[in-house]
């Protein structure tokens, strides 16, 4: 049954937009949703869209813009800085996945030319996928996020010169008898190797010479015009331009858009493009799922159930046993181990493009072709389920025990002051402190933290700050102050209710994420609490006000003001939090009344008072004022 490509576009967004909010609701995640949507419409499920062009048209469109997007947000200088995880991390992740499953092939009777492509396509891990994963839970500035990134990077740079020796691999018995009406055709077996490399760098070449001295005057032009939809065209123009490039040299589309996405990374238009494209990310992303699970052939599944599994877990311990390997190398915690690895065990898009020009240039059986791209749309298909069953079982138990992978250090000094949490924000909190003579207890339970500051000749002890028994070894009976500079609000809320149960006398210094964890706080009896980003905030406030012609002390005077009137309306609010209404209605008289209070420009200056704002503890006169108004 053959559609218009608009009624092919209705089905794709229809599916989208019914399956993938339930799939998220019960918990399954978005990328799972999408790939249930692509099988139910698919060939094999209802049957909605069953031409081959369509889902071809569709998929590499959604690779192709993905791999734009991702080069985009990838400036060329980013990779020295990451260069001890994309060499210690990705690179043996590659040729160590590769040697094994190669050495597997082979050992099955697989030509060893196509052992080698089959270890080197299945030693890719889906960059759509993980990178989702990684934005969906939060974790790219964490170690695991920024580890898998790298692993990734590195992943999608050996796509070069992967692809520049598949034609070497070519099996005798296949060159001039394989299919050349597949995009790929048989320019690719004409040709030798290294005619294919020689013209794969040079069109690299030409792309990043072209880039450098003629795009940016040509952007430059165009944003003198003032015509803003005119870069989004120009971008797409450069993506399409550059996938005409790839098939000339008969290369993967979606890498020559890669080089476009991180050329224009290094481009002053660079957030201009980002925030045009930035709404059709998640969709394009959200299309090419969804073509996955087109794409699986449930007859070849069908067909041989028992291979295809074996394929699919065999793929998927071998890459994470490998995983494992490397993140306890590079020393991970256990629990942060397990996520690295699980999240890349799975094959990668870039796998379909390279088996499928492997079966052009004659390196690839294509039976065999159709058993790896099987094997890996299942893994892609599996991994958002292996990551609910690592939530749901493995996270709770890996937490805890890694918890106790190390035992607590023996606290033996006394101090007034002790600091839980030695990160960024307590770093500045504790050299303020000890500035002026005050010695510090510091505790904090990451150890790559403590081995970093170690090397800083600072002494961190480590333990869980939620332990009484090791908050009395600190000394937390005779401390005066607990300062918890921890970043987890959930950990700093019962840190606080445990230390205000078994040190009721201790005063409790605390970091608050944001309003509502500061009414948290404050149901536990903890009234000194600077939210993270409102000072800096305020600063930067005055900055600005001071650039758009305020004299700075008017600036400053100004900040006041809105500082201590948010403070007030932060304890307010604390008394409606438990009515929705109330709390709506605080909150557009709160901005009616700030609007009167900075048109007043009033603030007291006494210097008694005048340091008011940089505690968001309630001020006395504000207190005295709501005790008053409780009593009319």
């Amino acid at each position: 049954m053959e559609h218009s490509f608009l009624l092919a576009c209705f089905i794709f967004l229809s599916a989208a937009v019914i399956v993938v909010p339930f799939a998220k609701a019960t918990g399954l995640g978005s990328v799972l949703g999408y790939l249930l949507a692509g099988i139910i419409i698919g060939p094999f499920g209802l049957g909605l869209v069953t031409d081959p062009e369509t889902i071809l048209h569709f998929s590499e469109f959604g690779v192709v813009m993905m791999l734009f997007l991702i080069g985009l947000e990838l400036q060329v200088r980013e990779l020295w800085s990451m260069r001890n995880k994309l060499f210690g991390l990705g690179l043996p992740q590659v040729l160590i996945t590769a040697l094994v499953i190669a050495l597997i092939g082979y050992m099955a009777s697989m030509p060893w030319q196509s052992a080698v492509i089959m270890g080197l396509g299945l030693a890719l891990s889906s960059t759509a996928i993980v990178l989702k994963i990684i934005e969906e839970r939060g974790i790219m500035a964490t170690n695991t996020g920024r580890s898998a990134f790298s692993v990734l990077l590195l992943q999608d740079i050996a796509v070069i010169p992967i692809l520049a020796i598949i034609p070497l691999l070519a099996l005798p018995e296949l060159v001039g008898h394989t299919p050349t009406d597949d995009g790929h055709g048989g320019a690719a077996t004409a040709e030798g190797g290294w005619q294919v490399a020689a013209k794969t760098a040079f069109v690299f070449a030409t792309m990043y010479l072209s880039g450098r001295y003629l795009l940016r005057p040509v952007m430059r032009f165009i944003a003198k015009s003032g015509v803003r939809e005119i870069f989004t065209a120009l971008s797409l123009l450069l993506v399409v331009a550059a996938a005409l490039l790839m098939e000339w040299i008969n290369v993967s589309a979606a890498l020559g858009a890669f080089m476009v996405g991180m050329i224009l990374a290094d481009s002053e238009y660079r957030h201009e493009l980002e925030s045009d494209i930035e709404p059709f990310k998640g969709l394009l992303l959200g299309l090419f799922f969804i073509s996955v699970g087109m794409s699986i052939e449930f007859g070849v599944l069908l067909d041989n159930p028992v291979l295809i599994a074996s394929m699919v877990i065999g793929l998927a311990v071998i890459k994470m046993v490998i995983l494992w390997s490397l993140g306890t190398i590079f020393r991970f915690h256990v629990a942060d181990r397990m996520l690295f690895a699980i999240i890349l065990a799975q094959g990668g898009e870039f796998g379909f493009v390279l088996f499928q020009f492997a079966t052009a240039s004659g390196a690839l059986l294509p039976e065999h072709a159709d058993l790896l791209n099987v094997t890996v749309a299942i893994s892609m298909v599996i991994t958002p389920i292996l990551i609910l069953i690592y939530d749901r079982l493995l996270s709770p138990k890996l937490v805890k025990d890694n918890q106790t992978d190390r035992e607590p250090d023996d606290i033996s000094v006394r101090n007034r002051v002790i600091v839980l949490g030695y990160g960024r924000f307590g770093q500045i909190v504790t050299r303020l402190i000890t500035a002026q003579g005050f010695d510090a207890t510091l505790i904090d339970h990451d150890a790559e933290q403590i081995d970093l500051v170690k090397r800083f000749d600072t002494k961190v002890f480590f333990g869980d700050a939620r332990r009484a028994d090791l908050l009395a070894a600190a000394g937390a009976n005779q401390a005066h102050i607990l300062i918890i500079a921890i970043h987890n609000p959930n950990t700093v809320t019962e840190i606080a209710a445990m230390v205000k149960k078994h040190f009721p006398h201790i005063t409790i210094l605390a970091r608050a994420r944001d309003r509502n964890h500061a009414h948290e706080l404050m149901d536990e009896g903890v009234t000194d609490f600077v939210r993270d980003t409102f000072h800096s905030g305020l600063q930067l406030g005055i900055k600005a006000l001071v650039a758009l012609g305020y004299e700075e002390h008017r600036a400053h005077r100004l900040a006041k003001t809105f500082a201590r009137h948010d403070i007030k309306m932060l304890h307010e609010a604390y008394e409606l939090k438990d009515d929705m209404e109330a709390m709506i209605g605080h909150a557009r008289s709160a901005k009616e009344l700030l609007a009167q209070v900075m048109e007043s420009d009033l603030v007291d200056l006494d210097p008694a008072n005048a340091n008011n704002w940089t505690s968001e503890k309630i001020p006395d006169d504000i207190e005295r004022e709501n005790k008053a108004r409780s009593q009319e």
